[in-house]
């Protein structure tokens, strides 16, 4: 157990490593966007829960994302929007994510990056607004699922 999230926690470093513009081409012709709303608190170790909106092939579909993970001190109320890559069928959006995570928040001032994979190959890269007082930088284990 411990050997897979070593690797998962090697992986996501890699993928972040990556130039944005790298990683869309790879990533291929995006399938969806996503919004989220979220509140995180950490210290050393973090938290977050919250939930938002899939929109995939003129549907929206409610979801709720909530993690644990490592990073940060603070807290703050994150809304995330972004693109979704990966995605053929709705049902591979659920599950277990590995998140990496980047930002600031002072006040009602505050930016971030998210990116987020799952085992179904499905990918979220996300830009943040926070508003709070927290530093962030790190990665989490995030689920996602369905209202």
């Amino acid at each position: 157990m411990k050997i897979a999230a070593a690797f998962s926690l090697l992986m996501a470093v890699l993928f972040a490593s990556m130039p944005a513009a790298a990683q869309s081409s790879q990533l291929g012709p995006a399938t969806g966007t996503v919004k989220i709303e979220q509140l995180q608190v950490a210290f050393i170790g973090s938290g977050a829960i919250g939930g938002g909106t899939l929109k995939f092939r003129g549907r929206s579909y409610g979801i709720t994302v909530g993690g644990l993970g490592i990073g940060g001190i603070g807290a703050s109320r994150l809304r995330a929007t972004g693109t979704v890559y990966g995605l053929s069928n709705v049902k591979d959006f659920t599950g277990a994510y590995v998140q990496l995570r980047e930002g600031w928040a002072l006040g009602d001032q505050g930016k971030g990056r998210l990116w987020l994979r799952n085992t179904n190959g499905v990918t979220l890269r996300l830009a943040t607004q926070r508003k709070g007082l927290q530093l962030s930088l790190g990665a989490d284990g995030v689920l996602i699922g369905f209202k």
